[in-house]
């Protein structure tokens, strides 16, 4: 299973927004609330094309994830702290409810095996594990900084000297 490029840039998109209101370092004096960005500013961050990052806008803020707002001092922030954003909130926003097979949405009905199957009632057991381990991840843990492990040469020298062996 893989996420789609969409879904995936929505991530990368939620990610950047999240380090500007990350640890109340964005936050307004004035108003207490997180700065506000835009879609142009998001796209130069990551590196998401411009018309992609707009429709990734529009979608999270219609799920609720992003506020937006027009005119002068207008743009986008996180509708609510980055630690209460989850990647499965993102995913679904942007791809629909998590469904490993068409059997596992609600309602879905269009599986010409649905009568005599007997994999469908287990299904949604792997669906849940899937949706909990995203759900596990908020967007706040991705926009960290991840800092390297130390660097020892001696212990990279070993390792080519064995390998060479």
């Amino acid at each position: 299973m893989r996420l789609s490029s969409f879904a995936d840039y929505a991530v990368v998109l939620m990610s950047a927004a999240a380090r500007h209101c990350g640890a109340g370092a964005g936050l307004d004096p004035a108003t207490s609330k997180y700065v506000k960005m835009n879609a142009t500013t998001l796209s130069a961050e990551t590196g998401i094309p411009l018309p992609t990052a707009q429709k990734l806008v529009s979608r999270l803020s219609a799920a609720g994830l992003l506020e937006s707002s027009r005119g002068t001092g207008g743009g986008v922030r996180l509708s609510r702290p980055p630690a209460a954003i989850t990647l499965a909130d993102v995913v679904e926003a942007v791809e629909g409810p998590i469904a490993m097979t068409a059997c596992t949405e609600m309602g879905a009905h269009d599986c010409s095996l649905e009568q005599d199957c007997r994999v469908r009632p287990h299904m949604n057991v792997a669906n849940n594990a899937i949706r909990s381990a995203l759900a596990a991840v908020t967007i706040a843990s991705l926009a960290r900084e991840v800092t390297p492990p130390p660097f020892v040469s001696g212990e990279v020298e070993k390792r080519v000297a064995e390998q060479t062996l």
